[in-house]
């Protein structure tokens, strides 16, 4: 009889996975300080670019500085946790080119557990520590009038957001069994869409908050959920309700990553696949 069931299974070989290179990074801890550290400026120098903004205006699209500070700590903290946690799937490409991706398919183990906690990067951990430091000061500076609702919502937002781009993070290495060398198209929808969700939408064209909206709908990692937290109106067309719909949007998201996973899985011929 199993002990674990599928879901159970995965999370015990992403935990064992992962704590082994977490064990092998901190047998060095200067330098996992130090990389940690450079991680984390580095991260913040995207943030920079807004203070240098704010030094020359009072609102941007109608924002004030602890407004934007909200919106880009909430996209860059839900971020930097699927960066941290399904970062590895970047190298799916070279996996399926080289057909090194069969050692892991030759282990009784849930393989996209195996494929995401291998060569687990803890100083991944420094982009989230910069987006939970501009939220905390975002957060501070706000005056905002708080309920239980906005109170909850904040904390969902985080967690349904970094549920949102971890799928399509693995819609994305789920892609490369077919296309191996497409990992920049990923890239654009996670790694530029965090720098997008970071401003306020009312500075870009209303057919791209549309697109984020209803075709890959980031704007539900923060942009509505903000929106509401900062009582200000949807964007034109979207109902005051989606700013609670990040759960749905995310459990969504899961289930067709999960299918193109799988579909993934079966095409793969090994190496020249």
């Amino acid at each position: 009889m199993r002990a674990y069931g599928p879901v159970g299974d995965s999370l015990r070989t992403y935990r064992l996975v992962a704590g082994m290179w977490i064990r092998s990074t901190m047998t060095y801890r200067a330098s996992f300080a130090l990389t940690l550290f450079t991680s984390f400026c580095v991260t913040f120098f995207d943030f920079v670019v807004i203070l240098l903004m704010f030094g020359q205006v009072r609102s941007l699209g109608g924002f004030t500085f602890a407004e934007v500070a909200l919106l880009y700590g909430t996209a860059g903290t839900a971020f930097g946790i699927a960066d941290l946690t399904m970062g590895s799937l970047q190298r799916m490409g070279k996996r399926v080119r080289d057909g090194s991706l069969d050692t892991f398919l030759m282990r009784p183990a849930p393989l996209l557990a195996q494929v995401a906690a291998d060569k687990f990067a803890l100083r991944r951990f420094g982009r989230v520590a910069q987006g939970l430091f501009v939220l905390v000061w975002g957060l501070l500076l706000l005056d905002v009038a708080w309920t239980p609702v906005k109170v909850l919502l904040l904390p969902v937002t985080v967690v349904c957001g970094a549920v949102i781009f971890a799928a399509v993070m693995v819609l994305g290495a789920s892609a490369l069994f077919w296309t191996q060398d497409a990992a920049e198209v990923t890239n654009s929808f996670t790694y530029g869409g965090n720098t997008l969700l970071g401003y306020p939408p009312t500075i870009f064209a209303q057919d791209l908050v549309r697109g984020v909206v209803y075709v890959v709908p980031l704007a539900f990692v923060n942009w509505l959920p903000a929106l509401y937290v900062l009582d200000r109106p949807a964007p034109a067309g979207v109902p005051d309700w989606a700013a609670f719909a990040s759960p749905l949007v995310a459990a969504v998201c899961c289930g067709v990553a999960g299918l193109a996973w799988r579909a993934g899985i079966r095409s793969y011929r090994s190496t020249g696949s």
